[in-house]
């Protein structure tokens, strides 16, 4: 049987490029080397990490803030086994789900490692050693992305762990220490903080989430610190040994020094990730890379006819919503629409307690740029509905162009950032202003008015500050 499409791997990018292919009328197929389909994110990543998030943010809330509400709880008790198991749970509901909607839209699965063996054929190697070749019209290469490792540190998943251990530690380690302060660390770090770690991070560069604002990661850094969290910041480490007492970890400044050495009962490795190419027959095909990731134009298009690419092994964010929409575009342009993303109103979200979440251009990137701005920033101390639930750290912060009041950015550091960049989003898709979001009614009391104080502040002009 020959297919109109074939999509290689089921992560977020993936199930969704052919679901959306299926609905424009398209024969489609997906590989997929796991056995269940939902790539990192579902399996072992964004899905699994909330629940955990969730999860010890409860045990945390029931431990030190519940009294303050006047419920009286005592000191709660850790089931981590049950804990992991509300986890496992949710990632099967979800790993299900996709695998329902693949059958719902008739779209074939395929499971076992897929090679491209021409730019209209795939060969799937199942996990019994046997093989299948499937034909097709298109393909898009869709397999997502990996932790990076860190030169002479061997991950064994137990003591060593890449973000996908530490999603599975059977005990709470007394002493914790993280390599790299980007998100997946500090998300990671506070679930097991939260249980009760001691948690240091060591990072290269001298903050916290490079790219991030930085007035945004000043705060959130002595924000972590109040939790308990310890940084070497502007370090990096060299070495990790295994002793009888524990683990050793070596590191040294950046820029050069004497080394010291940190004991450890746990080192998270967690320096980003690396797009999934291997195995994938790109070289014999002659399909352009540049520093592992695969090279398109702005229709998704590899330098061989016929090839696609979306999501982690592309250009920018590792993000799973950008590779869904990256999915969704790329299935329309192969049905002969015209599928679009705006690359500059993509949310990036950081799921600890404060979250923080942020769209469009930093600060520091339009200084970088020269352009010319306003900020209006509005602190959640002031908004009454934060008081309510006690949850009044960070502020909203907002930048205009200076001459049309386009939004340019906009930088969340609270409860429920995630939520609120949504309304960023779509005013930023729409090209709206500051005065725009100014205008607009928002529920009272509601966390989204520091939102709209923050727009009234561009114009200096925040009422309940």
């Amino acid at each position: 049987m020959a297919y109109d499409l074939i999509v290689i791997g089921t992560g977020p990018g993936g199930y969704v490029c052919a679901i959306r292919a299926a609905q424009l009328g398209l024969k489609v197929a997906v590989v997929e080397k796991r056995k269940t389909h939902g790539g990192t994110c579902l399996n072992i990543g964004c899905i699994p990490s909330k629940a955990l998030l969730h999860a010890s943010d409860k045990f945390a809330e029931a431990a030190h803030e519940l009294a303050a509400f006047g419920v009286i709880t005592g000191k709660p008790k850790l089931d981590l086994a049950a804990m992991m198991k509300h986890k496992d749970e949710t990632v099967a509901a979800n790993v299900n789900g996709v695998g329902f909607l693949l059958k719902k839209h008739k779209i074939d699965a395929f499971f076992g490692l897929g090679t491209i063996a021409a730019p209209s054929a795939i060969v799937v190697k199942a996990n019994d050693g046997s093989t299948q070749r499937l034909e097709t019209k298109n393909i898009v290469i869709a397999t997502g992305s990996d932790a990076a490792q860190l030169p002479g540190i061997e991950i064994d998943e137990k003591t060593i762990v890449s973000s996908t251990g530490a999603l599975s530690l059977e005990a709470v380690p007394q002493k914790l220490l993280i390599v790299g302060a980007g998100i997946i660390g500090l998300e990671l770090g506070s679930v097991w903080s939260r249980l009760g770690a001691a948690v240091t991070v060591v990072e290269y560069l001298d903050r916290i989430l490079p790219g991030f604002d930085g007035e945004v990661g000043k705060q959130f850094r002595r924000m972590l610190e109040k939790q308990g969290f310890g940084f070497r910041l502007g370090h990096k480490v060299t070495k990790a040994e295994k002793t009888i007492s524990g683990l050793q970890v070596s590191i040294e400044p950046s820029d050069g020094g004497d080394a010291s050495v940190l004991a450890a009962d746990a080192v998270l490795v967690a320096v980003g990730r690396r797009p999934v190419t291997e195995g994938l027959g790109l070289d014999a095909l002659g399909v352009a890379l540049d520093r592992g990731r695969v090279v398109i134009d702005d229709r998704f298009a590899t330098n061989i006819a016929g090839i696609y690419a979306i999501g982690d092994v592309v250009r920018g964010p590792m993000l799973a919503h950008k590779a869904e929409d990256e999915g969704i575009a790329a299935a329309e342009i192969l049905a002969g629409q015209h599928g679009h993303v705006n690359y500059d109103a993509i949310a990036s979200v950081v799921y600890t307690m404060p979250e923080i979440a942020s769209v469009g251009a930093t600060e520091e990137e339009l200084q970088a740029k020269g352009v010319a701005y306003r900020a209006g920033k509005f602190p959640f101390t002031a908004n009454g509905r934060a008081r309510a639930i006690r949850r009044t750290e960070g502020f909203v912060k907002i930048l205009a162009d200076a001459a049309s009041d386009r939004v340019l950015g906009v930088h969340i550091i609270g409860a429920a950032a995630g939520e609120l960049i949504a309304e960023a989003c779509v005013l930023m898709e729409f090209g709206g202003s500051a005065e725009d979001l100014a205008r607009i009614c928002h529920a009272h009391p509601t966390l989204s008015e520091a939102v709209r104080e923050a727009a009234l502040a561009v114009d200096k002009r925040a009422i309940h500050i």
